[in-house]
């Protein structure tokens, strides 16, 4: 397991470790509650432009087997999930979208060249599964194309998380890099007429504090991203950062409301709609004692629900949040 998948399984570990009292209910909207959302652990939703299809990763408690799924919204509904075509042979996660929906971004440790060896990456004298950055593009006859391995330094370490794409071609994402300190930060690659320049550290605060997936609005006059900048609920809650006018970025603020709860919040994306932000969250609900006796059988189907502490995807509106600092549609 990576120490990022640790640091996140030492966050599921404390939440579910709290008194069943300071636990949150259930907020928000959850997404296809057993069809999206299962036992299983569902993060990094990336929605298309239309909001008819849903790509989103699917994995085992532990992450190790990390697999992209799909969904098309039918009358009403997310149906049942398939495997993405491009995906299904190889460590494949945190999907998401550029603006346009004519390429979806995916990190993986699938080999750079052809018959070449899996991504590995090394931290602390640790060895673990690596991840590189790729993308599909839309084809005319509207399937994905063929995986396409991004070049230059953002891949540097094989240690890329939670990517997210501006309008432009920027591409923020969360990474471990020799000016990370010790933790993990959110680093920009700058697309340029010759593809991707070096990555640099997004300036939100002192490097002892640990921010990861980053959200960015398609014009990048916010950012979304998981941490904990000392006040967090839990292990980790969502910020949300504006860029100021003089081009930096503002004091990162804790987003209000039921986005946030003792449980681990992390992996926000947002929606095709103003104000719609996807969330993955191990929330769960309120076991009290004593609770009716179960048998082998209600046992089972409880423990497999949504909402068992594994992590599911979640839909809020933080419309208001950004109006109430200039942002409009």
């Amino acid at each position: 397991m990576s120490p990022r998948s640790l640091l996140l399984a030492a966050g599921i570990a404390a939440a579910l470790a709290a008194p069943v009292a300071a636990r949150a209910q259930a907020r928000g909207e959850l997404v296809g509650p057993g069809t999206i959302s299962t036992g299983l652990q569902e993060t990094s939703a990336a929605v298309t432009p239309g909001g008819d299809t849903l790509y989103f990763m699917r994995s085992d408690f532990a992450e190790r087997d990390d697999t992209i799924m799909v969904s098309h919204r039918v009358g009403g509904h997310w149906g049942a999930p398939q495997v993405a075509a491009f995906s299904g042979e190889w460590h494949d996660s945190e999907p998401t979208l550029s603006p346009d929906g004519r390429r979806l971004y995916f990190v993986s440790n699938r080999p750079v060249q052809p018959g070449g060896a899996p991504v590995t990456a090394e931290m602390g004298g640790h060895r673990f599964t690596g991840t590189n950055l790729w993308y599909v593009q839309r084809e005319a006859n509207g399937r994905w194309g063929t995986p396409v391995h991004v070049d230059g330094a953002l891949n540097d370490g094989a240690m890329i998380y939670n990517p997210s794409v501006a309008a432009n071609g920027d591409i923020y994402f969360s990474a471990h890099r020799p000016d990370s300190g010790a933790a993990y930060q959110i680093y920009v690659a700058r697309r340029t007429t010759n593809g991707y320049a070096k990555p640099q550290r997004i300036e939100l605060g002192e490097l002892s504090r640990n921010r990861m997936d980053p959200a960015i609005d398609p014009q990048q006059r916010f950012l979304v991203y998981a941490g904990n900048e000392g006040d967090s609920l839990g292990s980790a809650d969502l910020y949300i950062a504006f860029r100021q006018p003089d081009g930096r970025w503002g004091k990162p603020l804790h987003l209000p409301g039921d986005v946030n709860s003792p449980s681990l919040e992390n992996a926000p994306s947002l929606g095709p709609h103003f104000g719609e932000l996807y969330v993955s969250s191990n929330r769960r609900d309120v076991v009290s004692f004593p609770k009716p006796r179960d048998s082998a059988a209600t046992l089972e189907q409880r423990l497999q629900q949504p909402l068992n502490g594994s992590r599911n995807l979640w839909r809020f509106d933080i419309a208001d949040v950004l109006r109430a600092h200039g942002i409009s549609p």
